[in-house]
């Protein structure tokens, strides 16, 4: 059962937080993408009751409950993580982030390496200045259009989504068959964000395009990237930078994938992360 609360913060800031419960399991925090909102992800919790896993999640800034920051930057999430992590008690836990929570993630690694345990990032962006990527190589044409709005700044990105310029995300034959099976779960989270307005999204893609606020190679504990090599949203040149870039990274690729169809391999991942957090020797599957 997820428990969905909103957490007050000292900066009179309002955050609508979920969480899955179990003092006794390793909270992993999950990192939603662009546009959802932030319930944790259905498809994967029996694996993490298998594991011994906590899910705990929120909205970000401008989606759901919680309350819109415009102007924030991918590192603020850190902050934010670590005062849902102290309002529950969780010392210690594991990020997962797919798409738009790549980064955010990353972020969490980056920022807080003495409570992150391990990251996964699925399908996560790479920094727009990232030295020697061609960072719209690979990357379907409405992608294109939409973050370069971005870059262009606030004006020109509030401009192109009221234009009603169609996004058409190129989901390969895998991704649609995973939004017609179990990562249908997307519709309950997509359709609140979008039914709300864009203002959650336009914050979240001005901050791809804008200096995050950490570096990859400050992400010190230890991270899986997950990518499938035919993602037209996220290209897999942008795991393969990141690879790269991070201290202690691997990288798994699967030729069929795309970007929907890359968290078949998930529950793979929750079972690195729960290694990852026994061998750093916390909390076992109760």
């Amino acid at each position: 059962m997820v428990t969905e609360t909103d957490l007050r913060l000292t900066d009179g800031r309002t955050l609508h937080v979920y969480d899955t419960g179990g003092a006794d399991r390793l909270a992993v925090f999950w990192h939603h993408g662009t546009p959802n909102v932030g319930a944790p992800p259905a498809p994967l919790f029996a694996a993490a009751d298998r594991l011994g896993l906590r899910w705990v999640s929120h909205d970000r800034p401008g989606y759901g409950g919680s309350t819109p920051v415009p102007g924030r930057d991918i590192a603020s999430v850190a902050t934010d993580v670590a005062a849902i992590a102290d309002a529950l008690g969780i010392a210690r836990f594991a990020v997962l982030g797919h798409s738009g929570g790549g980064p955010h993630a990353l972020a969490c690694g980056a920022l807080l390496p003495e409570r992150v345990v391990a990251v996964v990032s699925g399908a996560g962006l790479a920094p727009y200045d990232a030295a020697g990527l061609d960072w719209f190589a690979g990357m379907v044409p409405s992608g294109v259009a939409s973050l370069r709005a971005a870059a262009a700044g606030r004006a020109a990105k509030e401009a192109h989504e009221a234009s009603g310029a169609a996004y058409d995300p190129g989901f390969t034959r895998a991704d649609l068959a995973e939004l017609h099976g179990d990562w249908s779960w997307f519709d309950s989270v997509v359709g609140p964000a979008v039914r709300a307005g864009p203002g959650g999204l336009i914050d979240d893609d001005l901050a791809y395009v804008a200096p995050w606020g950490f570096r990859p190679d400050q992400v010190t504990p230890p991270v899986l990237l997950l990518h499938g090599e035919r993602d037209g949203i996220v290209p897999v040149a942008h795991g393969a930078w990141l690879a790269r870039h991070c201290p202690d990274a691997e990288l798994r690729r699967w030729p069929q994938d795309g970007h929907i169809s890359v968290l078949r391999h998930a529950g793979s991942a929750l079972e690195w992360l729960r290694r990852q957090a026994d061998a750093a020797g916390e909390r076992a599957p109760g």
